[in-house]
């Protein structure tokens, strides 16, 4: 059922107006006596969704008994950025997601579905897992927020992925990260129906449709003067609020060019960006809009590491990003791998195939880590005067006489070529 339904790419919904939507939706609803919030973590800072959790507390007051940020395999927030995101909301009530020890498992979707809607590409079951607390709780609501924006892995990101990534399982999120790269992230981006969300909503159909689920979405764009504006918010306990909001994000959200880049320059804010395991999303949303032999140049001031948990830092440093059939190789012959296939994924995403170069400029990274995982080094105050992100603006600049792309915050959007982007 579709509670709340409102967005354009014409519209912007104020704050006020944000409130009056969620509360529209929550009388809809009824009284309730123990509720779970489930926003996304730091990295989703953007996406409104820390605003609409303490108008949520605010409206459910006592009644919200925990608050569990979709961490996935993210690290816990600091006390600072639950301040930051969820201001003046009790720190008591938030709880830590740990996605190897603190998951049950709903169901397991057929080996032979997931191998059909991947095209064969992949051959295993997938484990619908979910933190316990969504079980164990025995919430009358489990409210789920966040933003609708297209994403690497899924396509289109939130919706269940909010609840079987943001709180999975090892297994869960290792085996939907290498079905998404397997299958092939220009095949998958901006399209909300894909073999990864076709996993999810059998695991949500056949497995948790006895939990008290209602998503909260909201579309986000980035306007002229920097600032965030909320093009739409979609509440309901279907799909349905996922798929208005998806085509709306596609119309705000995704850029089509008419011609492919041949210079790129990314900037990395970092208070968001301290890891390649999130700052690749230059590479990810960039890559289908850039041309043979062009130059990505990152600039990644906060970056100090390259997976946030340690497991994966040791495998990105071990194996590198490497082309797709590469990393393929090494999953047949690595147990390491087969037993960590998001690290897996996340090589295979991070890679240029060979087609474009990368220029990474870390803020507390050296040249030689930059370079041992197949980057190349740039150095940051160099390459900062050179495109100095204060004076750039999104889109098309000049520079010294040459045309730069520049791209303030790859998280918010998605840049193709429109010859590379067919639907």
């Amino acid at each position: 059922m579709l509670f709340y339904n409102r967005g354009s790419t014409t519209n912007e919904i104020k704050p006020a107006e944000l409130r009056q939507g969620l509360y529209q939706a929550l009388d809809q609803l009824g009284s309730k006596r123990k509720v779970l919030l489930i926003p996304p973590d730091f990295t989703r800072f953007h996406s409104q969704a820390g605003i609409l959790t303490r108008m949520a507390w605010d409206y459910y007051g006592d009644a919200v008994k925990d608050i569990l940020p979709a961490l996935g395999t993210h690290v816990p927030m600091t006390g600072q950025e639950l301040d930051m995101m969820f201001s003046g909301v009790p720190h008591k009530l938030f709880r830590e997601h740990n996605w190897r020890n603190d998951v049950i498992t709903l169901g397991e979707v057929p080996v032979e579905f997931v191998r059909k809607v991947s095209g064969n590409l992949v051959d295993f079951s997938w484990p619908a897992q979910v933190n316990k607390i969504l079980v164990e709780g025995n919430y009358d609501l489990i409210l789920s927020l966040g933003q609708v924006v297209p994403h690497e892995v899924i396509g289109m990101a939130n919706y269940n992925k909010n609840i079987f990534v943001g709180t999975g399982g090892r297994e869960g999120i290792n085996k939907s990260h290498f079905l998404g790269a397997a299958f092939g992230m220009e095949r998958i981006m901006g399209r909300a129906d894909n073999p990864v969300r076709k996993v999810l909503n059998y695991a949500s159909e056949h497995f948790a449709s006895h939990l008290p689920i209602v998503y909260a979405h909201t579309v986000v764009t980035r306007a002229e003067d920097g600032s965030m504006k909320v093009k739409g918010l979609f509440i309901g306990d279907n799909a349905d609020c996922f798929n208005l909001a998806a085509e709306l994000s596609l119309k705000v959200n995704f850029e089509l060019l008419d011609k492919p880049l041949q210079k790129v320059v990314v900037y990395l804010d970092p208070s968001e960006f301290k890891s390649t395991w999130l700052g690749n999303k230059s590479i990810y949303r960039t890559r289908m809009a850039l041309a043979k032999d062009a130059e990505l140049i990152i600039l990644a001031p906060g970056l100090k590491e390259f997976g946030e948990d340690r497991e994966i830092d040791r495998l990105i440093r071990k194996y590198g990003y490497r082309t797709t059939p590469e990393i393929m190789d090494q999953v047949k012959l690595n147990p390491e791998l087969q037993q960590n296939l998001s690290a897996a994924a996340h090589l295979i995403h991070g890679s240029a195939e060979n087609r474009f170069s990368v220029t990474y400029c870390p803020g507390k990274l050296s040249k030689e880590e930059i370079e041992s995982v197949n980057f190349s080094f740039g150095d940051l105050q160099t390459y900062s005067q050179k495109y100095d992100p204060h004076k750039l603006k999104d889109g098309f600049n000049e520079v010294n006489g040459e045309e730069v792309f520049y791209i303030s915050n790859p998280a918010l959007g998605l840049w193709a070529w429109d010859q590379r982007f067919k639907d």
